[in-house]
């Protein structure tokens, strides 16, 4: 990761902390929760709202060319059955690159952000949902080539047959 005045760059973009007040960022995590909503059942859809990202468990990051918003990324605390926290244990959330710049790296460069950032932290282990339909076969194919293995449900989750779950030591 280098630098630029303060924000980090990913692959050429400028990197930086969610701004919850930005629209751009409510209209980008608004087009990721309709097409999780258009390809999987209600009941299989864990994707956040921007109200359930923007919380002190949550680290999301966005990546921008110039003004557009192209990629986010978020990491969060897992919490178990009952909402206690899993120590050590968070979870990859809203990866989302902009369909007009798929194809470039960008996602497996965020994945890379948020391992290297929850390895800062202490966090021992990071996991993932993500779906098991054709529209999510890319993904899977990226997290498997940094290293998330299938693994069953984890903190709150329960088997899901639209839900493929992997998790990554750190």
């Amino acid at each position: 990761m280098t630098a630029t005045s303060s924000a980090p760059v990913l692959a050429g973009f400028s990197v930086r902390r969610a701004d919850f007040a930005d629209p751009r960022l409510g209209a980008f995590l608004g087009e990721h929760l309709a097409d999780m909503a258009a390809t999987s059942p209600p009941e299989s859809v864990h994707a956040l709202d921007l109200d359930g990202l923007n919380r002190p468990t949550v680290r999301l990051w966005t990546a921008y060319d110039g003004d557009v918003l192209v990629a986010t990324g978020g990491i969060a605390v897992v919490h178990r059955p009952g909402g206690d926290q899993e120590p050590g244990h968070e979870e990859l959330k809203s990866m989302r690159t902009h369909t007009g710049y798929r194809g470039r790296g960008l996602a497996r460069a965020m994945v890379r952000l948020l391992l290297e950032d929850a390895a800062a932290r202490g966090v021992r282990r990071v996991s993932l949902e993500t779906g098991t339909e054709d529209y999510f076969a890319a993904a899977r194919g990226l997290y498997a080539s940094e290293g998330f293995l299938p693994c069953e449900p984890f903190g709150a989750y329960v088997p899901d047959e639209n839900s493929a779950f992997m998790t990554r030591r750190l």
